[in-house]
């Protein structure tokens, strides 16, 4: 008892010191995102939160040439949203319907396409970026959300995910659907896809906080200011801000840093049951 009591005391201090040092540097940059740009010239970072919380953040947000010249921090939020959202939801449609494709039609060419699809792993987007681009630029769709969100939508993890799902539901299931005059596509829809929510929603958050944080892809796609993502709107505003022989606002940098990173932690937090579920449970 005394053993146990023992590990479980070192196990929270662990765990209690990685919060801490995982989240000091977001504390540090909140604090100092709600005090003037005096303080924070002079003083350098702060620990403890000021006094400007309501007027940075109200700035950043709401007030026109706040953060950058023409573009609020609510059109970066939202184009930021359709990424995340599109990229997520993109990616656990085109892997499902992949996935089942190669478990359930047992054609020859399955497993050797599975083992093609699972190698593109090692071909990441900068390795095809600029074929892509050309892709996009011939469709015309550079400085759009679908050309943002389409050639980033095919994935091989979430292929591989619920093929492994797929392979793992009893095939009676299957045999029971086709006595019962199951097409194909109704077999999908009205069994594996209802077997497959707590996989679904573990990968959509997965890749929800992947879409939100891509920073590359969207730099290169995006020209105008008011198709800028928060990530690239970070990068952005130091350029902004030290323009025309003014004070740096270094506070609304920071306080664009602390908007970026507030959904995909509200995300976590609100779904992590589904998400630990889905990485560790079946519910066949």
């Amino acid at each position: 008892m005394k053993n146990t009591n023992w590990r479980l005391i070192y196990a929270h201090t662990v765990l209690i010191i990685g919060v801490i040092f995982m989240s000091f540097p977001v504390w540090v940059a909140f604090s100092t995102s709600t005090h003037d740009d005096v303080t924070i010239l002079r003083n350098g970072l702060q620990f403890w939160p000021g006094t400007h919380f309501f007027e940075t953040y109200w700035e950043v947000l709401f007030v026109e040439g706040g953060v950058m010249k023409s573009v609020l921090g609510t059109t970066m939020l939202k184009n930021s949203l359709i990424l995340g959202i599109g990229f997520a939801v993109g990616k656990v449609i085109i892997s499902m319907l992949a996935a089942y494709a190669i478990v359930y039609f047992r054609f020859r060419l399955a497993a050797p396409l599975f083992w093609i699809i699972f190698m593109t792993l090692l071909l990441p987007l900068e390795v095809r970026i600029i074929p892509s681009y050309e892709v996009m630029a011939g469709l015309n769709l550079l400085d759009t959300h679908t050309g943002l969100i389409v050639p980033l939508i095919a994935s091989a993890t979430g292929t591989f995910f619920f093929r492994q799902f797929f392979r793992s539901v009893p095939e009676e299931l299957l045999e029971a659907a086709r006595l019962d005059g199951a097409t194909p596509w109704r077999f999908f829809v009205d069994i594996l896809i209802p077997l497959s929510k707590t996989m679904i929603a573990a990968i959509l958050i997965i890749m929800f906080v992947v879409g939100w944080n891509q920073y590359l892809w969207p730099l290169i796609m995006t020209t105008k200011e008011e198709n800028y993502t928060l990530v690239i709107g970070i990068k952005q505003i130091y350029q902004v801000l030290a323009e025309g022989g003014e004070l740096p606002q270094y506070q609304k940098a920071f306080a664009l840093t602390i908007l970026a990173t507030l959904p995909p932690v509200l995300v976590v937090l609100v779904f992590q049951n589904w998400f630990v579920k889905g990485l560790v449970e079946s519910e066949k």
